[in-house]
């Protein structure tokens, strides 16, 4: 991978009890079912930091030939989003306080498609390994003058008490076979949502990797992260 910028028994005696425990088993990870089966999970279904990249609210999973990029808003110059490039393509993730009892992913697909057409673009909504997506295409000019559309595909899961958020980019938008890569990453990541009350649609704080610095990687063979640009959170 590289950086680009969750009946009473009887007590026995001591002994006895000691022996009958044997050696201290690890904690069980708690089966997850439903539509979050495969992930994204919550920091509670997968406790354990090893193996990730831990950026606070988002724990992510390490790939050869991944680059990432912290964007930050420039306001306040704080870490907003995390965008992962593989293979010419890009997942934006952005994770958000959520309610208890219900999820914004409904919402927020129908605020997609007004922002998106307010800017003279089109979605279609349709069912996707995680549910269900929105496909947008957005109006740009290409370099020879004529008219095109940039397409982006919208992930949403909503988990406990948060609500995760990825947007597909590149060729990976429209060809589910390159998608694959940046999918399985989506599903490995892993939330933590933290027991502090939050309103909902507020962002997860991010944070760069302990140790990372742009003149020193977070572990070998890892490049600096390098910062991006200013991104819109959801409102």
């Amino acid at each position: 991978m590289v950086f680009g910028r969750r009946k009473k028994n009887r007590s026995l005696p001591e002994a006895e009890d000691s022996e009958a425990r044997g050696p201290e088993a690890a904690p069980e990870e708690p089966v997850v079912e439903g539509l979050r089966r495969n992930g994204p999970f919550d920091g509670s279904e997968k406790p354990s930091a090893d193996g990730y990249l831990d950026l606070g609210a988002l724990r992510i999973m390490p790939r050869e030939g991944l680059q990432l990029r912290v964007e930050v808003e420039e306001s306040t110059q704080r870490v907003v989003a995390v965008t992962l490039d593989y293979g010419g393509s890009s997942l934006q993730m952005q994770a958000f306080a959520a309610p208890k009892s219900e999820g914004l992913w409904d919402e927020i697909r129908g605020q997609i498609g007004s922002s998106v057409g307010s800017e003279g673009g089109t979605v279609e909504e349709i069912e996707g390994p995680l549910g269900t997506e929105v496909i947008a295409r957005l109006p740009v000019q290409l370099p020879d003058g004529q008219r095109g559309y940039r397409v982006a595909r919208f992930l949403g899961v909503d988990g406990p008490r948060w609500f995760l958020r990825g947007v597909i980019g590149g060729p990976a938008a429209l060809d589910r076979g390159q998608a694959t890569v940046l999918e399985e990453l989506f599903r490995s990541t892993v939330v933590v949502r933290g027991d502090a009350p939050m309103p909902p649609r507020d962002l997860l704080t991010l944070r760069l990797p302990k140790g990372a610095t742009r003149e020193r990687p977070p572990a070998p063979g890892l490049a600096a992260p390098e910062r991006g640009p200013e991104i819109t959170e959801i409102g």
